[in-house]
C-alpha cells in the first residue's frame, strides 16, 4: 500500500491511460448537471407494488425538511432527523418540531455543497445514558469544514452537554455516516475530497477517504489495525474510500457493510474488514464526470473488491437490512437509496437487493421511481416498517407499509 500511495502522490494522477498533473485534472470540465425541480408529493399516500410484497403504500409522514440526511428512532416513538443545513428536528405523531437546541455550529456548503450536519445515531444503551451522536462538518475557516463527531445527552426535547469527541483534521470532505458495531465500537465514514486531491484516500496520515473505529467516548481502541504504526493515523479501520454514504451491520454475520458513491458509474457496496485498502482512486469501475475512466484497472492485487457495483451509478446513499416481520418476503433483503441514475434527473429510487445463503447477490428491484424524488436514506423502524428520507430542499419523511 505504501508503494501505491507513493505512486499516486508523485508528479501526476492516472486518468484512463493518461498521467495528468494536478492543474490539468482540476481544469477538466464535466458536463453541467441536468437539474429539474421534483414534482410535489401528495399529502396522503401512494399505492405501490413490489415483486415479492404486492400490496404496499407509501405514506407521507411530514414535509418541510430541508435536505434531510438521517433518522434515529427514539424509544418513545418519536424520530430525530438531521437536516444538512445544521438543524436537528424531531418528528412525533407526524408533527415536525422546531429545530432542537444544542446542535453545535455547522459548516454548510463546501467545495461541492455537500458539507453540513450529516448523521445521527443513538448509543446502544441509550435508555440508560441518553447519548446521541452527530457527525458533522465543523467550521475550519475560509469556508472549509472539518469532519468531526460530537456526543450530547438527550433530555427529552433538546441536546445538552454537546461536545466534540473526535476531530479528524480532514477538511474539504463530504458525506459521513456512523454506526455501532457488534463489538460496541463506533464506526464512522469520512469521505475523500474531489479532484485534484483524490490522493488523500491513499494517504495513511490523513483521515480523508477512510473509515475510523472509535470507543463510545471518541478515543482510539488499542486493537485498531494501525495503532502504533509510524505514518498512520491510529483511528483508521479501512482506507481507500471515495464517499461513504451508508453504514450498516449485517444482522447475520456481524460484518460492517458500506455504500460508497462512485463518480459517473462505479457505486460500490463494500464489506469492511480491518486494515484493508478499498482502492480509490487506484482502482475503480467508474468514469470521471467528463467520461475518462478513473483507472484502467478495476481491480488490483492487495486491494478489496466491492461485492456489488452499479454501472451506471444510482448515486447510492443510505441503507438498511430488513429483519422485521411486517414484510415477510423481504427478510434478509438489503435496501439502499439512490439520488439519480446515470445522471438523469427524476430517477431517484431505493433498490431492494436479495441474496443467497452466502450473501451473494441474486437480483435488484428499483422502487419508488414513480415519486421522482432523490432518496437520501432508508431505515427499518422499530415497528418493522421502512422509513425513507427524500434529498430535496422541500424534503419529506416517508413510510412504506402494507395496505
Amino acid at each position: 500500500m505504501a508503494a501505491a500511495s507513493a505512486a499516486l502522490m508523485g508528479s501526476g494522477y492516472l486518468v484512463g491511460k493518461q498521467t495528468l498533473a494536478p492543474h490539468e485534472l482540476a481544469s477538466r470540465d464535466a458536463p453541467a448537471p441536468i437539474i429539474w425541480e421534483p414534482p410535489p408529493l401528495p399529502n396522503g399516500h401512494i399505492d405501490i407494488e413490489s415483486a415479492e410484497e404486492r400490496n404496499l403504500r407509501v405514506v407521507v409522514i411530514t414535509k418541510g425538511l430541508q435536505q434531510p440526511w438521517s433518522i434515529a428512532f427514539l424509544p418513545d416513538g418519536a424520530m430525530l432527523v438531521t437536516e444538512r443545513a445544521g438543524r436537528l428536528r424531531m418528528v412525533r405523531n407526524g408533527k415536525l418540531s422546531p429545530p432542537v437546541s444544542g446542535v453545535p455550529p455547522v459548516q454548510t456548503g463546501g467545495p461541492r455543497g455537500l458539507q453540513g450536519l450529516m448523521d445521527v445515531a443513538l448509543h446502544p444503551r441509550f435508555e440508560d445514558n441518553k447519548w446521541v451522536y452527530l457527525a458533522y462538518h465543523k467550521p475550519a475557516g475560509g469556508g472549509a469544514g472539518e469532519t468531526v463527531l460530537a456526543r450530547g445527552t438527550w433530555n427529552g426535547g433538546a441536546l445538552t452537554d454537546v461536545h466534540n469527541i473526535f476531530e479528524s483534521g480532514a477538511v474539504d470532505t463530504e458525506a459521513s455516516r456512523i454506526a455501532f458495531g457488534r463489538d460496541g465500537m463506533l464506526y464512522m465514514s469520512i469521505s475523500a475530497p474531489g479532484s485534484p486531491q483524490v490522493h488523500r484516500s491513499q494517504d495513511p496520515n490523513d483521515y480523508a477517504g477512510k473509515t475510523v473505529r472509535l470507543r463510545d467516548d471518541g478515543s482510539i481502541p488499542d486493537d485498531n489495525p494501525f495503532v502504533g504504526r509510524a505514518g498512520f493515523k491510529p483511528g483508521i479501520f479501512t482506507l481507500g474510500h471515495r464517499s461513504g454514504h451508508g453504514l450498516a451491520v449485517n444482522p447475520e454475520t456481524g460484518e460492517l457493510w458500506e455504500t460508497e458513491q462512485g463518480p459517473s458509474g462505479g457505486d460500490e457496496l463494500n464489506v469492511l474488514r480491518p486494515g484493508r485498502n478499498y482502492g480509490w482512486p487506484l482502482v475503480s469501475y467508474g468514469r470521471d464526470y467528463w467520461g475518462a475512466p478513473i483507472s484502467p484497472h478495476p481491480f488490483r492485487q492487495g486491494m478489496e473488491d466491492p461485492i456489488i457495483v452499479w454501472l451506471p451509478s444510482i448515486a447510492i446513499t443510505g441503507m438498511t437490512f430488513y429483519t422485521g416481520d411486517r414484510f415477510p418476503h423481504w427478510k434478509r433483503n438489503l435496501f439502499v437509496g439512490g439520488l439519480r441514475q446515470g445522471g438523469i434527473p427524476g430517477t431517484g429510487q431505493i433498490q431492494r437487493i436479495t441474496f443467497n445463503e452466502r450473501w451473494q447477490e441474486l437480483r435488484r428491484e428499483p422502487m419508488l421511481r414513480e415519486l421522482k424524488q432523490r432518496i437520501r436514506d432508508v431505515r427499518q423502524g422499530p415497528d418493522g416498517l421502512l422509513y425513507v428520507l427524500t434529498a430535496e430542499e422541500d424534503g419529506a419523511l416517508l413510510r412504506i407499509e402494507l395496505r
